[in-house]
């Protein structure tokens, strides 16, 4: 994400900020440090304000020693 840029809401889903609590509480700035983003990229992320690359979620879900699945949710298409 880059200054300026349109954020739309996502439907991907998350448990970043639960994580962030139950692994000490994490500050959004040291998870994007350790993950290679920026804070407000992070909170954008953790918000459900933007949906993040493929590897970014990997490293986000590495970052709290789970899957990915565990950080992570697309809703089917019957629940909205």
């Amino acid at each position: 994400m880059r200054g300026g840029d349109v954020v739309k809401a996502t439907r991907v889903r998350n448990d970043i900020r639960r994580l962030r609590f139950e692994a000490g509480e994490v500050t959004q700035a040291a998870l994007a440090k350790q993950v290679g983003v920026t804070r407000q990229t992070l909170i954008a992320i953790e918000q459900g304000r933007y949906a993040p690359s493929l590897e970014t979620a990997f490293r986000i879900a590495r970052a709290f020693g789970v899957g990915l699945e565990d950080v992570f949710q697309y809703p089917s298409d019957n629940e909205d």
